[in-house]
């Protein structure tokens, strides 16, 4: 009998298994994750930068935690020797309608305690010379991390602390028997006196699972990245962003450094037609017709149709891509990008349409839901862990633990 079970190998289900042993020190913890490796979804795909906190609504979740996990991250990178940069990133307008946008983003950073600048095009160009723009928000806290080095880490200090991972280990069912949750899986039945769900693009079908009544449907969004060829990345020294379109719920493409050196310019955002659907012919019959038949997708689909439309005609022509990476970097050419990876985006959609858009985290007797934990969770994960491990109840068997950190007061 486990203490907790937590169902997902990615970063936010290793992060709150690391807050776990680091809160009680003595629990017996295990990880539960159905591909042969860790951190192989959403963590695996993620373009690897460290968020700031700027676009998040002052007070949300998102907020709170990119700002606090942008310094816990930095710090556990240094402490465990994992690969990572602060290099900054600007935030860009380039027609001058999106001036008042970003004037409002400005005001947003201040507001969520942020280090920003209000540049001109001259210090643009210091710092970004191969960029257009009209001037533009310096983020200097923005960085970029080995995210699936930080989970292998996260995994390391579990298994170091007694803690177990389990590997190709699929959950088929899981029954509340009172005293305790009992999950069937591929590989014989596990039990647990608590139950943590941080299973991404397959969150909401664990929550049904489990007897969680949950009004959020995951939808799946593919974001598609082009990869500038190595003789061009001198054009790009740090993180380069747009201005984001208020009316739509994504930040538009953009340039990422990566950590190995690498520079990806992207992602667009399209439907894909299975959850962990990376390639476009990618089809899976369950999942697209649960997007289908779900009237909250085509509530929020249709006001974005023209939107949708761009980014579909994106996905599959290489020059309209092109056309928007140029709305920054205008002397790119068609064959300075070549095609890379490509991510899905876990997103949770409400029956009315909304998207949810903040960390949607839901709990009953004996269980605990992450039911929306995209961008910027990777950056947050130390802190949504460390709230996860300070909200669940404490190991039935506590008097024979080693007493428990101090938990600080935080409401998810």
């Amino acid at each position: 009998m486990y203490d907790y079970i937590i169902i997902g190998g990615g970063i936010v289900g290793l992060s709150t298994g690391y807050a776990l042993t680091e809160c009680y020190p003595h629990a017996k913890i295990a990880i539960i994750e159905k591909e042969h490796r860790l951190a192989h979804h959403q963590t695996g795909h993620n373009s690897g930068v460290i968020h700031s906190g700027i676009y998040y609504k002052p007070g949300s979740f998102k907020a709170k935690f990119a700002r606090e996990g942008n310094e816990a991250m930095i710090s556990f990178c240094k402490k465990h020797g994992i690969a990572y940069e602060v290099c900054g990133k600007v935030i860009v307008a380039t027609d001058p309608e999106e001036l008042p946008f970003m004037d409002n983003l400005y005001k947003r950073g201040l507001q969520n305690g942020l280090n920003v600048e209000k540049i001109g095009v001259e210090k643009l160009k210091e710092i970004e010379p191969h960029v257009r723009g009209l001037g533009a928000i310096r983020v200097p806290s923005c960085g970029i991390a080995d995210y699936k080095g930080v989970s292998q880490t996260f995994a390391r200090l579990i298994q170091e602390r007694g803690g177990d991972v389990h590997l190709a280990t699929k959950v088929e069912k899981i029954y509340d028997r009172g005293d305790g949750i009992t999950i069937e899986t591929n590989r014989g039945t596990f039990q647990s006196h608590f139950l943590i769900n941080c299973a991404g693009l397959q969150s909401d079908r664990v929550a049904k699972m489990s007897g969680l009544g949950t009004k959020a449907k995951i939808v799946p969004f593919r974001g598609e990245y082009y990869e500038l060829i190595p003789e061009k990345r001198y054009l790009v020294k740090h993180l380069i962003y747009p201005v984001p379109n208020p009316d739509f719920p994504f930040l538009g493409v953009h340039f990422t450094r990566m950590i190995n050196g690498e520079v990806h310019a992207g992602p667009n955002a399209v439907l894909s037609f299975k959850r962990e659907g990376y390639k476009k012919t990618d089809f899976n019959f369950k999942d697209f017709f649960e997007v289908m038949s779900y009237s909250g997708f085509w509530k929020m689909a249709m006001p974005n149709m023209k939107e949708g439309i761009n980014e579909i005609i994106r996905s599959f022509s290489k020059k309209a891509f092109l056309l928007s990476l140029q709305r920054l970097i205008p002397e790119l050419t068609e064959s300075d990008i070549v095609p890379t990876h490509a991510g899905v985006r876990a997103q949770a959609l409400m029956q009315d349409g909304s998207m949810v858009d903040d960390f949607l985290i839901d709990s009953n007797q004996r269980s605990t839901h992450i039911l929306n934990a995209p961008s910027p969770a990777a950056t947050a994960s130390i802190s949504i862990g460390q709230a996860i491990s300070e909200q669940v109840p404490q190991p039935p068997n506590l008097k024979s633990y080693s007493k428990p950190i101090e938990k600080r007061k935080v409401s998810i």
